[in-house]
């Protein structure tokens, strides 16, 4: 099964533990620096648009993005109290066309990881610079080499009472993806569904990530560590990637 067909039901229980106020609050403290201060943003491979709805929240005019519909489902329905609720578009990454230009686009959770093909990877940072306003700007993070080779042979476990997961890494170096097989337990009244997901990542370094955003054009091309404003260092687990359309200094 795809990647997050199941598991859209059970997504934010699992993923409780993800400060997703403190990845905005890094987002706006990247503005600052920036002296960015959008209007319009695209929150893009959105899962269940927890960044995104605190984007709206904050009274951006916001698009979400997703190639599951199971987890832009999820989604919509989180954002019905909303008095402007984001829109909410399916659609892969490497084929990303918005109805109109946004002054942000944010990409969190290693997301990008999840395009395994660099020619791919390439080309959705391509279409990702289409969608920007002139002086707009992409903000994303992925997970480091590292901390995906780590993963290989790794068992890691995530329940509460009604979701048991296990799943299992296994990285392998000669197409430099980490593949994890995830079985799923849900329950369904007294019973339990199992179904099973592969979930891949492609090990992206930080300077192929560079590259493919000057390929694209983008500039003033700024590397961060997990959440703090000092250069990656050797052993992170995450860094994050910020890069501006049309200024250069």
């Amino acid at each position: 099964m795809d990647a997050y067909h199941a598991l859209a039901q059970s997504y934010d229980r699992l993923t409780s533990d993800v400060d997703y106020q403190a990845v905005v609050a890094f987002y706006e403290q990247i503005l600052a620096r920036e002296g960015v201060r959008p209007r319009t943003a695209v929150d893009l491979a959105c899962g269940t648009g927890s960044v995104g709805l605190i984007l709206a929240r904050k009274g951006l005019d916001v698009t979400c993005v997703d190639l599951s519909a199971e987890m832009l489902t999820i989604a919509a329905q989180k954002a019905q109290a909303l008095a402007r609720p984001p829109m909410f578009v399916c659609q892969s990454l490497d084929r990303l066309c918005l109805p109109r230009a946004v002054d942000l686009a944010v990409c969190a959770l290693d997301s990008l990881d999840y395009i395994t093909d660099p020619r791919q990877c390439q080309a959705a940072i391509r279409r990702v610079y289409k969608a920007l306003n002139p002086g707009g700007i992409f903000i994303f993070d992925v997970n480091t080499p590292e901390k995906l080779r780590a993963m290989d042979g790794q068992v890691f476990l995530d329940e509460d009472d009604d979701v048991y997961c296990v799943w299992r890494g296994e990285f392998d170096e000669s197409s430099n993806i980490c593949s994890y097989g995830m079985d799923l337990f849900q329950r369904q009244g007294k019973l339990w569904r199992r179904s099973f997901e592969e979930h891949r990542e492609y090990a992206y370094s930080k300077a192929q990530l560079e590259g493919y955003l000057k390929e694209a054009g983008f500039c003033r091309i700024r590397a961060y560590g997990d959440r703090v404003f000092d250069p990656p260092r050797a052993g992170d687990q995450r860094i994050y990637l910020s890069a501006r359309k049309g200024i250069r200094t």
